[in-house]
């Protein structure tokens, strides 16, 4: 792995970065960064907690002119938490330099204020597809002099129904842009906006979350679906863990968990998208801090949570595929720790999925 100062950065961000304590970088950053400051298109397959943010938000502060406030960099994400989460670190390593400025645009906050923020000029602009794409139409967002387009969590955007929304953006960015795209997976849809759109990028392919399940125990109870809440208390009593996620298949049973907890006198919060934004975002706060202990969410709102200290990970419901089971319990057992992941099944069939899963 490389030091930050091998980059060769501008001084103003190496000081940010020092500041940070960032000295070696990650794998995914020691792979990326060099090949975006020398302005190649990238495919980056890795998954969250890879550090990936800084590893595409570190060329594209270098490749910001602070003489001019026209926005320069465009970074779409799939969630509002993802997109705050981005911001914060770019707000971050931005410390200290002056005159480029960035700004967040997503549904479920008033667009009055977006609006503002974008007129008094942001090189850096982070957002969810379908609030760019409202500022668009409303010419409050011109994307002429973009230099670089970020796509984060592709994969997830397209799985949200993103992919034409995410094309006409595309479309609508000069055609010398410079592109870079991470997902987790590289599926048909994310090879064609890829084809579309890139030039001969690089590929870059760590899957660092496959690597960090092995340090992870996984267990599963096979069990009736009402028994599943005494379980989960029973395990919770017995660890009782100061850092827990539990994941949930639906909004109703994201609430109905964290009704039950709540009056067993846990420490909870739950995140889903019918939320409004103030909650959420004051959620995501309590638990980063530690006011709350337990975090139940459904698998779009957890994208964004960057905790590293997740002790255990329950999947009450069976995830609705692989992908998601590694991303799931891949919260735990972070930086080398050991994590622990309980999954609860109710039928012969998710018995089966979950053996081949655990296998794979």
């Amino acid at each position: 792995m490389k030091n930050f100062s091998e980059f060769n950065l501008n001084k103003q961000l190496q000081e940010a970065i020092n500041d940070l304590g960032f000295e070696k970088a990650t794998p995914i950053q020691s792979e990326s960064i060099p090949v975006l400051l020398e302005g190649y298109d990238l495919v980056g397959l890795s998954q969250t907690g890879s550090g990936k943010t800084l590893a595409f938000a570190i060329p594209a502060v270098e490749a910001c002119d602070s003489s001019s406030k026209k926005t320069q960099v465009l970074v779409l994400a799939p969630t509002r938490e993802l997109a705050l989460q981005t911001e914060k670190v770019f707000n971050d390593i931005l410390k200290g330099s002056r005159g480029i400025f960035v700004t967040s645009i997503y549904g479920g906050s008033a667009i009055s204020n977006q609006i503002r923020d974008l007129k008094r000029g942001a090189q850096i602009v982070i957002g969810t597809p379908g609030r760019i794409m409202d500022h668009l139409k409303r010419k409050t967002l011109r994307l002429e002099s973009i230099k670089l387009v970020v796509l984060d969590e592709a994969d997830e955007m397209l799985n949200m129904g993103f992919k034409e929304d995410v094309e006409s953006i595309l479309e609508t960015t000069p055609e010398s842009k410079q592109v870079a795209l991470f997902s987790a997976t590289m599926p048909a849809q994310i090879r064609k906006i890829s084809k579309s759109f890139q030039k001969d990028p690089k590929v870059i392919k760590l899957n660092d979350e496959k690597r960090t399940v092995s340090t992870i125990e996984q267990f599963y109870f096979n069990l009736k679906s009402s028994d599943k809440q005494n379980a989960l208390l029973n395990l919770l009593y017995k660890h009782n863990p100061k850092s827990a996620l539990i994941f949930a298949n639906t909004k109703a049973m994201v609430d109905q968990i964290t009704d039950n907890l709540k009056n067993k006198n846990f420490k909870i919060g739950g995140l889903h998208g019918d939320m409004s934004q103030v909650e959420r975002t004051r959620v995501m706060n309590n638990f980063k801090k530690g006011n709350i202990s337990i975090l139940v969410a459904s698998d779009v709102t957890a994208r964004g949570i960057d905790v590293d200290n997740i002790e255990i990970v329950f999947n009450y419901d069976l995830p609705q595929s692989e992908e998601y089971y590694v991303h799931r319990i891949g919260r735990s057992g972070r930086a080398g720790k050991k994590g622990i992941a309980y999954t609860f099944i109710s039928s012969k069939k998710q018995l089966i999925d979950i053996q081949n899963i655990i296998k794979n």
